[in-house]
């Protein structure tokens, strides 16, 4: 049995923040401000936290298409993710894995060669690399896969995604303000206006490979499933609730869009673009999902809610990586540097929110029996932070020392 204790660190336990040593041993946390046991490590200057729990992440596509249209081998693009992961204080981590309609890099083909080679690699792994089933709803041909994946020992999170509606909606309906999608009052553009419907889908197709005239007729084709969405989403919920996955909405513009997937079992709203949903999702205490590069950046890039402004009003319980890794870290930093909550509260957001929110209950926080998932982070004051080293079950994923 392996046993660790770390020594002169500032530790950030679940209610306050001390000096003290902690004790890991056989993965776990074996003891908080007891005596010195077994390999001493030095983290005197920096702080121990909980590792970051990131539940929604999608930079791994730079790995498998880092070029547009150039695709590297699935397993050089996982083995590089994990360890960007790990670099960047990530110990757990969903993949949002998009299970499109769409070939190419958001097929589902694609996506099931992802997951199977998170599977496959898992012993080399350094962080546990679990899965989004970030489900396009309109694709139906994702089924058996999402079947499939549920199965997975390492339970798989699904998403409920809609971009095919909001892509089709009327060209007087702004993105944050449209209905419900399946709202039978659903402004809808007219198919004829082929300058908006290019507009609307002219890079899709360029990601899919496809020429763009053909792009076009499938994009109609499946458009002619959308009568039959609502059930497939329900038959889908029903499967995701008996396996115990935990389920999200995706980009809820409404009220109407929460109370739907709520009914389902779907109690996330991941990115909810307007206060509707925020507060009905508040109100019912569902938990609510914003993206890490919003926070950093200062705001939505496409002119949504503020994730800084929500943390601050208590409408935030989780910052996701979203499409930069680095960006967990580099929120909580100018969260804190703003005072937009204290430092406990917003390492919440990428640690024990994540897990309450992923029904992960052995991890999160720096607590005796719980996981040895362990940040240390050089903080100086007024500085930058970084991670200076990552344990996954005590383990040592990532190590990093400062030239000086």
């Amino acid at each position: 049995m392996t046993i660790r204790t770390f020594v002169g660190c500032t530790v950030f336990l679940p209610h306050d923040i001390v000096e003290t040593t902690v004790t890991v041993a056989d993965g776990q946390i074996a003891g908080i401000g007891g005596p010195i046991e077994g390999e001493e490590i030095n983290a005197r200057g920096h702080i121990l936290a909980p590792a970051l729990i990131d539940v929604h992440g999608d930079a791994f596509e730079r790995q498998v298409m880092p070029r547009p249209g150039v695709f590297f081998p699935i397993e050089t693009a996982v083995l590089e993710t994990d360890r960007q992961l790990a670099a960047n204080g990530i110990a757990t981590t969903y993949h949002s894995i998009t299970l499109g309609f769409e070939p190419g890099l958001r097929s589902v083909e694609r996506g099931r060669e992802m997951i199977e080679a998170i599977r496959q690699l898992a012993p080399r792994l350094t962080v546990e690399n679990r899965v989004q089933l970030r489900w396009e709803t309109f694709a139906t041909e994702a089924v058996g896969t999402l079947d499939w994946a549920m199965d997975w020992d390492l339970t798989p999170s699904l998403a409920f995604n809609d971009h095919l509606s909001m892509s089709m909606r009327s060209r007087e309906t702004g993105i944050q303000d449209r209905l419900f999608e399946h709202n039978p009052d659903y402004a809808l553009m007219d198919l004829g206006d082929n300058d908006l419907f290019e507009q609307r889908h002219r890079k899709h197709a360029e990601r899919s490979g496809l020429d763009y005239g053909e792009f076009k007729k499938l994009v109609h084709k499946v458009w002619d499933r959308r009568a039959d969405v609502p059930g497939a989403i329900k038959s889908m919920a029903e499967k995701a609730g008996a396996k115990g996955v935990a389920m999200l909405s995706h980009d809820d513009t409404q009220a109407e869009t929460r109370q739907f997937y709520r009914g389902l079992g779907a109690t996330v709203s991941e990115f909810p673009m307007t206060m509707g949903p925020t507060r009905d999702a508040r109100d019912a205490g569902d938990t609510i999902i914003f993206g890490s590069p919003n926070a950093v950046r200062g705001g939505s890039h496409i002119g949504s809610l503020s994730a800084a402004d929500m943390v601050e009003d208590g409408y935030c319980d989780v910052l996701a990586s979203d499409y930069y890794y680095p960006a967990m870290l580099a929120a909580v930093h100018r969260l804190d540097r703003e005072k937009r909550a204290g430092r406990l509260r917003l390492w919440s957001l990428v640690s024990s929110g994540p897990a309450k929110a992923m029904k992960l209950e052995d991890r999160g926080e720096i607590a005796v029996g719980k996981r040895a998932d362990l940040v240390l982070v050089d903080w100086p004051e007024n500085a930058t932070p970084a991670i200076r080293g990552t344990w996954v079950e005590g383990r040592a994923a990532y190590r990093a020392q400062a030239a000086a």
